[in-house]
């Protein structure tokens, strides 16, 4: 194939990492905005990273900010990327309740600012929004391309605004814009802020031996969870396609936050009951009660479909974090 461009926010992230090597993989060069800061925050793509001097780089980094318009205008018109994929925001949902101003400033209008900025730079590319499975909120399940959002979060608001602003982008100005309504999706890069990854560490290190117990909030909240290296072909697919349109990704099945903490510590061995304590500074204001995707579509048009489902997805992220501690199998 000839030489893509492509633009990641959010490259630091687990999806963005995992998008990075998948784009890579295909030939593409590849651009990623990171933030400036005093510490490093690259790890999950330190791997994929060259001296920019060497001859063969196609991977590049840029500082920039969702807040600055016109850093990222300029940034747009320098680049001409092919593609812009749309990941960066504040991203916990519990946190989004902390600070419901600054997640409606990066998680939505962040999106506004950059869709504006393609409309006014005149670039020729095609643009992917990262939503969520979180914009369907209290309306029961199954979800899927149809189903009506009610939103339960402020992270949930800021991601039906930017829906709708890809949306209105897309049937406005004629831009091939979608958004790919991602399920949960999990990994070993996903933050150790975020359940299933504090469950998979805290089960390496308690079958190590290196602490007891683990503090949770909610165990029945169910959810979606995916293999987030499975869903990022879902988003190169979904700007491979003939013409601009909406996806569920998902797998379809749906598992508690006690199942999934249940199936990791199974895993080596041990009795969830044993070490799972409650604290209900977890909780959030408002819950979301059950989600399960209904990814039919992505699978008819895309032929895509998920193969990691919960009980493996929870194994390998326990195996990654066992890795991390050099510890043996209890």
């Amino acid at each position: 194939m000839s030489e893509k461009r492509a633009l990641i926010t959010g490259i630091t992230g687990q999806d963005g990492s995992y998008l990075a090597e998948l784009l890579l993989d295909k030939g593409y060069e590849v651009h990623g905005l990171i933030r400036r800061a005093s510490t490093f925050n690259t790890h999950r793509i330190d791997h994929l990273y060259k001296d920019p001097h060497d001859h063969d780089v196609k991977l590049f980094l840029h500082h920039a900010d969702l807040t600055d318009g016109t850093r990222l205008a300029t940034l747009l018109a320098r680049l001409r990327p092919h593609e812009v994929y749309h990941l960066a925001a504040q991203s916990h949902v519990r946190v989004s309740f902390d600070e419901p101003e600054f997640t409606g400033d990066v998680t939505g209008l962040a999106t506004t600012r950059l869709l504006e900025a393609i409309r006014l730079t005149g670039i020729d590319t095609r643009f992917y929004q990262a939503s969520s499975s979180e914009m369907f909120g209290a309306t029961p399940p199954p979800q899927n391309e149809q189903t009506p959002f009610y939103p339960r979060s402020p992270y949930g608001a800021a991601k039906v605004y930017s829906y709708w602003m890809a949306k209105n982008y897309r049937e406005s100005y004629d831009m091939f814009a979608v958004n790919g309504i991602l399920f949960n999706h999990e990994s070993p890069r996903r933050g150790e802020t975020f359940v299933t990854r504090k469950i998979s560490r805290a089960v390496a290190r308690i079958a190590t031996g290196q602490q007891k117990d683990v503090y949770l909030g909610n165990l029945e909240a169910a959810r979606d969870w995916g293999y987030a290296k499975e869903y990022v072909e879902a988003m190169w697919l979904m700007l491979q396609a003939d013409h601009p349109d909406d996806y569920v990704v998902a797998t379809g099945t749906s598992y508690t936050v006690r199942d999934f903490a249940r199936l990791a510590f199974e895993h080596v061995g041990l009795n969830w009951e044993d070490h799972v304590r409650f604290d209900d500074s977890y909780l959030r204001p408002a819950e979301v009660d059950n989600l399960i995707g209904d990814a039919s579509k992505a699978n008819s048009e895309l032929g895509w479909a998920a193969k990691v489902h919960t009980p493996e997805l929870a194994a390998l992220m326990v195996d990654s974090d066992l890795r991390l501690l050099n510890g043996p199998r209890h």
